[in-house]
């Protein structure tokens, strides 16, 4: 019996998302583009005071990925949305001929 082509993907996919957890060494500190680009200001101008102040700094870290990840969630959807009407109106256009 052959193995579906889903079954790889699926299988490609566990195996990209345990990777991290299991193998040894690739422990760290992540860091976003905003906290490196914080570090290397600092270290290349010390005393650089910056020129605005966020109107609203969320309260904790978690609550800041949250937010950061319902964003990229909504954005995504949409995205998707938009794709899913511009191929349906193709295929009513092409069924229509």
């Amino acid at each position: 019996m052959a193995v579906s082509r889903s079954f790889w993907l699926i299988a490609a996919t566990v195996a990209i998302v345990a990777a991290p957890l299991v193998l040894p060494g690739l422990g760290g500190e992540f860091k976003g583009s905003d906290d490196l680009g914080t570090d290397a200001i600092t270290e290349a101008r010390p005393g650089y005071q910056p020129w605005f102040q966020p109107l609203w700094k969320p309260p904790s870290d978690e609550v800041e990925s949250l937010l950061f990840s319902v964003q990229a969630a909504l954005g995504a959807g949409f995205i998707g949305y938009m794709i899913g009407r511009r191929h349906s109106a193709r295929r009513e256009n092409v069924a229509g001929r």
